[in-house]
């Protein structure tokens, strides 16, 4: 009688000493768990050793990438579910070291190595960055992380994006199905272009400027002569075609150019909309530094950026494993508090952050619709485990957002004159 289910949930619930809150199926077509929940399906032996050799996220990773495991059913609900054995433990949680001092826990490992067949460890997917020796967040560096990231191909980011080509939180003005993807990207942009007070005559440099929407949407409504910076190939040329196929060739140049390599300044506002997470801690001074002396006096910065919560001890803090090896490679998150922190030791006034979580939950869940309503082209473009990856992502992505782990905020900040005239309004929100 099959019962690889029942052994490996067995298994599993005894490793991690609480019960399994999701259904496994598993190769033998036997079945296991709560009834109605979400199922886990483990397709090959070949899981159960990903997940040995690579106890927690990155195992789990590896698996689902290149087709081991899979989901039946809601996903955000699975992923919710796993989320409280994978990614919420807490701080006391104990090192597999620890835990292989229990009896008990040896015994499940040894029955999972049985259970796993062949005891070797699987190649990690094609889909996974290769490390390479050496500091981060190197101009070489950032240009290998970006391309992986944002090369993956013009056509794939059509279907998840759609015509906005924004890669970044919209701005809701209210829910689907009574707003749409397309209208809530066009009013981000817009709100971004008021909160810099773009007028005609005024230059404006975009940083990470992407497929080139927040500089067509900058010109066109706005008047402004606009210069947008990407490390992609890809998204450059992109961007250029739009550019003249909207007649702007004459207000918009798009270059492939490290922000910090720029140097016809002095501009009248900078936008950074979704990049600054590709900076790091360690260069995020560096970067407001770079971007303060890029202003004219008087002249505002729109910094867009995803923040993460704080920690009571932050030196524990760990990048995400999945998104590290398979999304964004060096990418970090710091709390909004750091990030305001640290534009003011750069000389900046910070005279405005908005939290738009909510928005990008939203946001992504529209992405994973998308891409799921178009998955075969989507596959063929990039391949099924590239493809998996951005599911996987986005979906969970969506979560933390809704679930309060990440968040995202639009800091407004000044490069103020000696005269202290930031040229602000006495009241520049107006609540609903």
């Amino acid at each position: 009688m099959p019962d690889a289910a029942v052994r490996l949930k067995g298994l599993l619930e005894q490793l991690l000493g609480v019960p399994l809150p999701v259904r496994i199926r598993a190769w033998d077509g036997s079945r296991s768990g709560p009834p109605g929940a979400p199922t886990l399906v483990v397709r090959n032996r070949r899981a159960v050793r990903r997940l040995l050799f690579k106890p927690g996220e990155l195992g789990l990773a590896r698996a689902w990438v290149a087709g081991d495991l899979d989901i039946e059913g809601d996903l955000y609900a699975a992923l919710d579910l796993l989320a409280g054995l994978v990614w919420e433990r807490g701080e006391d949680t104990r090192s597999l070291a620890q835990a292989l001092r229990d009896p008990e826990v040896r015994a499940a490992v040894r029955g999972l190595l049985r259970l796993g067949g062949l005891p070797l460890p699987p190649a990690p997917p094609p889909e996974e960055v290769r490390r390479v020796r050496g500091h981060l967040h190197t101009r070489r560096t950032d240009r290998r992380a970006i391309s992986h990231h944002y090369d993956v191909g013009n056509d794939f980011y059509e279907i998840v994006l759609g015509p906005s080509m924004v890669y970044s939180c919209a701005y809701w003005s209210a829910p689907p199905p009574d707003g749409t993807l397309e209208a809530a990207q066009r009013d981000k942009l817009d709100l971004v272009c008021r909160k810099l007070d773009l007028r005609p005559g005024r230059r404006l440099l975009d940083v990470g400027c992407g497929w080139g929407s927040m500089a067509i949407h900058a010109a066109r409504e706005y008047g402004v002569s606009v210069v947008g910076v990407t490390l992609s190939q890809e998204q450059a040329a992109y961007a250029r075609k739009r550019v003249a196929d909207e007649g702007l060739t004459d207000k918009v140049e798009i270059r492939v150019q490290d922000y910090r390599d720029v140097e016809d300044g002095p501009y009248d506002a900078v936008s950074s909309i979704g990049m600054a997470e590709h900076v790091g801690a360690e260069r995020y001074l560096e970067y407001a530094d770079v971007l303060f002396g890029l202003l004219k006096p008087g002249g505002r910065l729109l910094n867009h950026q995803i923040g993460r919560r704080p920690q009571r001890d932050e030196s524990s803090y760990r990048v995400d494993e999945f998104i590290d090896s398979y999304v964004f490679p060096d990418g970090e998150l710091q709390p909004i508090g750091v990030t305001v922190t640290q534009l003011e030791r750069a000389g900046f006034e910070v005279r405005d952050v908005e939290s738009i979580r909510e928005h990008y939950a939203l946001t992504l869940r529209r992405w994973v619709e998308r891409l799921e309503a178009d998955w075969a082209r989507a596959v063929k473009l990039t391949g099924p485990g590239r493809a998996r990856v951005w599911r996987l992502y986005m979906a969970a992505c969506a979560l933390a957002f809704e679930r309060n782990r990440i968040g995202v905020n639009q800091v407004l900040a000044i490069r103020t004159p000696d005269s202290g005239d930031s040229g602000m309004p006495l009241r520049s929100r107006t609540w609903g």
